[in-house]
């Protein structure tokens, strides 16, 4: 069972103005996904604190403490039925999901993981995609130094 402890509150009133703007069962699915990302969070050594903020009107999750990883932001679908975790693009963070999960994950371009709203989360595939994001600037770092960096296997 997860640490509760390690999910803050939404304490930011335009963050959860965004969550509470989605209905009920959208918004079910994106506090999962959210909760997912804290937990992962903080099972992930070198990560610390995320900083919860709005990009593009979405809430994002930053290592800004740390800098030990890319951004992750959480959403709905436009124009169909769904949601997403969005990375950045230029990243190659998606690709390599593909690459890891190619029949588990939908992953579309190169920037983001759909769901849709009757999809059964692979919850193990997306916590190491999400420590993979929370770890990039960490793996990079170490890639260029010499250092053994976390796997991205």
């Amino acid at each position: 069972m997860a640490d509760t402890t390690t999910i803050p509150p939404i304490d930011n009133a335009a963050i959860r103005a965004v969550f509470e703007a989605w209905p009920p069962g959208l918004r079910s699915r994106l506090l999962h996904l959210r909760r997912l990302v804290f937990e992962t969070a903080a099972a992930t050594e070198g990560v610390g604190e995320l900083d919860e903020t709005l990009k593009w009107g979405q809430p994002a999750y930053l290592t800004t403490r740390s800098g030990s990883g890319s951004t992750i932001r959480l959403g709905a679908l436009r124009g169909q039925e769904g949601y997403a975790l969005y990375f950045i693009c230029h990243t190659g963070l998606v690709e390599r999901f593909s690459e890891l999960y190619p029949s588990t994950l939908h992953c579309v371009d190169n920037r983001a993981l759909h769901f849709g709203m009757d999809d059964a989360l692979p919850e193990a595939e997306l916590r190491h995609c999400v420590q993979l994001a929370l770890t990039y600037h960490v793996r990079k770092r170490g890639a260029g130094s010499g250092r053994r960096a976390p796997s991205a296997d």
